[in-house]
């Protein structure tokens, strides 16, 4: 895999017979229209990466917290992933941290979604889907917005019930998959904690 389109896009190793990427659906979920955006993500992505690849396809501004619930396909365990708080608030001390696990692991093709939450104040929840695991590259640069439909609603906007007052209002629910620009992980990490 190249990065000559520019400097956003992180290489990954890959092994010959290894999978390229992952097809990701997410939807945002009990809006008035449908929301949703499908990505491919490299193989090697860990729940930071998909965070910001999320991040960046929704139109989102990380300006608050995420997680990301799941049940183990092989433990059927609840797992969480995102930004561990030793505080212990909202039980942050049960998040395990998402730059260290990667994705693949933990969503089956056909198997149950991950819930990602984003802004638990507003509390935006978006069912994320593993919809395939590809395994020729064709040439492209990971991450990539593939298609999509409506836009996300401006941060900071109340959640889901207040979605019909901004339809009222004369909002957009129009998208574009190639005005997505992705953003890297590792750079908004080192924003985001301070350290490299």
């Amino acid at each position: 895999m190249t990065t000559g389109r520019d400097e956003n896009i992180i290489p990954f190793p890959r092994q010959a017979g290894a999978a390229w990427a992952l097809q990701i659906r997410v939807e945002l979920m009990l809006m008035p229209f449908p929301v949703w955006r499908r990505l491919l993500v490299p193989a090697g992505a860990t729940f930071w990466d998909l965070h910001v690849a999320l991040q960046d396809a929704m139109g989102w501004e990380d300006r608050h917290l995420h997680l990301f619930t799941l049940d183990d396909p092989r433990s059927g365990r609840r797992l969480r992933f995102g930004v561990p708080d030793e505080s212990g608030f909202h039980g942050a001390h049960d998040i395990m941290p998402g730059w260290l696990h990667t994705v693949a692991p933990h969503l089956l093709v056909d198997g149950h979604p991950a819930l990602y939450s984003y802004d638990f104040g507003d509390d935006w929840q978006h069912e994320v889907v593993l919809e395939a695991v590809l395994e020729d590259d064709g040439g492209r640069l990971l991450p990539l917005c593939l298609a999509g439909a409506g836009a996300c609603p401006p941060e900071d906007s109340g959640g889901p019930a207040m979605c019909q007052a901004l339809l009222d209002g004369g909002a957009d629910g129009g998208f574009d998959p190639d005005a997505v620009v992705f953003d890297n992980p590792r750079l908004r990490w080192e924003r985001a904690f301070g350290r490299s």
